[in-house]
């Protein structure tokens, strides 16, 4: 089994670009990587980024240049306000202590919320809005927590955890960056550890050959599940729709380029035939197996 740290932000455009590899990475091995979620709160205050020369409309144009090319799904109306991401991270890190295994399902909630919405993530509303969405999650509960003391000592943890990239791989990469006084590792940074304490960094924003080449150094005992064959497995995998993005990333081959116009007429052909169901998102789709399909 092999560790891995993952270190994100719920409003980090390359974080949510980045779905898809992580997505393939957990298709692949499954169980076999065990992931730690570390949150690393890129701002507490909106005006960060104002002063650095963000506007909601300056958002939603990098996020149309920028962005889209990688396949997730984006709405492009710029927000009412830009926002910090320390309410999202705080979000996060209450699912953790009180609902360890909805931690990744609430990250995702949080980041479709962000991406494919005029919401802001400083907006309790938006923050349960979003919640809402996963199945068993108490959203009212988490979203009341996150200014409680347990969890704002548990998210400073993790902020101070994101800083230590200061002579790491990731900072001689040149992936890593420094905004408030410490070199951190900007999302979604992967490290990859072994029982044995060898470790190895994919810093920052990576294709899935670069975490597939670190596993493979790291690792050869573990079970490598091929692409499947039919689009419903993918979608079966998981325990939360996936992005269209996603399984054309799940099912290309080696050395094979994602085809998304195939995947997607796929998964409409499976909707047609009742075995899956979309969800539209942002300019997008997300799908889930009709069996047990869960909300997107």
């Amino acid at each position: 089994m092999l560790d891995v740290i993952h270190f994100t932000d719920p409003g980090c455009p390359w974080a949510y670009s980045a779905t898809p590899a992580h997505t393939t990475l957990r298709w692949r091995y499954g169980d076999g990587l065990r992931w730690t979620l570390v949150t690393i709160g890129l701002s507490e205050d909106a005006a960060a980024y104002a002063a650095r020369g963000y506007t909601p409309t300056r958002s939603a144009v990098d996020w149309r240049t920028t962005f889209q090319r990688y396949g997730m799904p984006f709405a492009f109306t710029p927000k009412a306000s830009l926002s910090a991401t320390a309410p999202g991270c705080r979000t996060i890190v209450a699912t953790r202590l009180d609902a360890p295994e909805q931690e990744q399902a609430a990250l995702r909630a949080l980041q479709f919320a962000q991406f494919t919405t005029t919401g802001v993530l400083e907006d309790p509303a938006m923050l349960r809005d979003a919640l809402n969405a996963v199945d068993g999650l108490d959203a009212d509960a988490i979203v009341g927590r996150i200014d409680d003391r347990d969890v704002v000592a548990a998210y400073e943890e993790d902020r101070a955890r994101a800083r230590t990239a200061a002579g790491s791989p990731t900072e001689f990469q040149g992936r890593s960056a420094n905004t408030d006084g410490a070199v951190r590792y900007t999302a979604p940074s992967l490290v990859f550890e072994t029982a044995d304490g060898r470790r190895l960094e994919a810093g920052g924003f990576q294709p899935i050959e670069a975490y597939d080449v670190l596993v493979a150094n790291l690792d050869q005992t573990l079970d490598r599940r091929p692409p499947p064959q039919d689009p419903v497995d993918a979608l079966a995998a998981f325990p939360y729709p996936l992005a269209t993005a996603e399984v054309a990333a799940i099912m290309t081959t080696h050395l094979g380029m994602a085809d998304v116009a195939a995947t997607e007429a796929a998964l409409i052909g499976a909707v047609g035939d009742g075995r899956a169901v979309r969800f539209p998102a942002g300019g997008g789709s997300l799908w889930a197996p009709t069996r047990g399909a869960r909300r997107a």
